[in-house]
């Protein structure tokens, strides 16, 4: 079991970035696996207060699990010389990203998932080993399976959340990254990164019902609620394309902006949020808003440098994009299409989940 380091919580609290407006309030919790400083935090979007813990691992990926009110995380163990300490952690969205471009010469150690209570400061519930470099987790509706992609190994594994085990390890493309599960619960879309296809996983087989070609660097998937598209980030193209998922082709190539990571979608189905990154040496610092009806897109909001990850409020009045250089998350406002508070968080932001009150 991974050792887990409960400390204390680190608690921080919000910064406007603008002064006090008519805005709406979100409410809920915002996480983040901060994959720079080892740790996980947590944002009370009432009371504006951040909680940080250290978690024995590098963090790349969170979800949340609803109706278990637990909190899954995945990414390698903490090298022994680096505990006590924040590592460095490495670039992202270029050479040595943890988006592909390393290839598979990294670590062959073996990833974890580690399972913990959304009050992050109680500690450590489970630790799971998984494939190398894990990369992103998702769980199903009920929450008895957790779903990780193992990008050094090239297999996604199924997690039996009860056992607290592996029960399967499905073959994907090369390099898996971003995945995401369909409204129905019939199939995961996983982005594969080196060989620019999405894979898309039968979940009552658990096995490969196709392979989709994309394009150059697919890093992670956004379905409409309805289930009847798929969106995907072309890092490398700067671009998004559009699965329609009834055919599983590629429908539409939309320009964002520079280095595309996350994708997420308004349960509407109005909008969808894509995070550019930029590269390490030159970060971009920016959130694409395509409109769904046009496939257009109708806004550009800067948020912090190094926007990477992107989830959605359950009544989808809030995005909240996680800033990679900055150390940050910015909430934007649905209604204004602009951002209405920055948190600071732990070092490194990259996954992010939204909790319901």
């Amino acid at each position: 079991m991974l050792a887990f380091v409960a400390a204390s919580t680190m608690a921080l609290t919000m910064s406007l970035t603008s002064p006090a407006l008519a805005e709406p309030t979100a409410s809920g919790f915002v996480y983040t696996a901060d994959e720079y400083g080892n740790t996980v935090s947590r944002i009370n979007l009432e009371s504006g207060k951040v909680d940080i813990v250290p978690v024995g691992i590098t963090p790349h990926n969170v979800q949340f699990v609803p109706g278990r009110n637990l909190l899954l995380a995945v990414g390698m163990p903490v090298p022994e010389k680096e505990k006590g300490a924040h590592a460095s952690g490495g670039s992202h969205g270029n050479k040595g990203s943890g988006h592909g471009d390393d290839s598979h010469g990294g670590s062959a150690a073996t990833g974890q998932l580690i399972i913990l209570d959304t009050d992050i400061s109680s500690g450590l519930k489970a630790s799971i080993a998984v494939g190398g470099h894990p990369a992103h987790v998702i769980a199903d509706a009920e929450g008895a399976r957790a779903y990780v992609s193992n990008s050094e190994d090239d297999t996604l594994s199924v997690i039996d959340l009860q056992k607290g085990k592996a029960v399967a390890t499905v073959p994907t493309g090369d390099y898996p990254h971003g995945l995401r599960m369909s409204p129905d619960g019939r199939s995961i879309y996983v982005a594969n990164v080196q060989d620019g296809t999405v894979t898309v996983i039968d979940t009552a087989s658990l096995s490969e019902a196709a392979r989709i070609k994309v394009g150059s660097a697919p890093v992670q998937v956004g379905f409409t609620p309805d289930g009847s598209r798929v969106y995907v980030s072309l890092r490398d193209e700067n671009k998004v394309a559009v699965i329609d998922t009834a055919t599983r082709q590629v429908s539409a190539r939309i320009e964002v902006g520079r280095s595309p990571i996350q994708v997420h979608a308004t349960p509407d189905s109005r909008f969808v949020y894509v995070a550019n990154q930029g590269t390490e040496t030159e970060p971009d610092d920016t959130v694409s808003v395509i409109d769904t009806a046009s496939g257009k897109v109708v806004k550009t909001i800067r948020t912090g440098k190094g926007a990477h990850g992107v989830t959605v409020s359950a009544d989808g009045g809030f995005v909240f994009v996680t800033n990679i250089v900055d150390g940050t998350v910015s909430e934007i406002s649905v209604e204004s299409q602009s951002v209405i508070r920055t948190y600071r968080v732990g070092k490194g932001p990259n996954g992010i989940t939204y909790q319901a009150r």
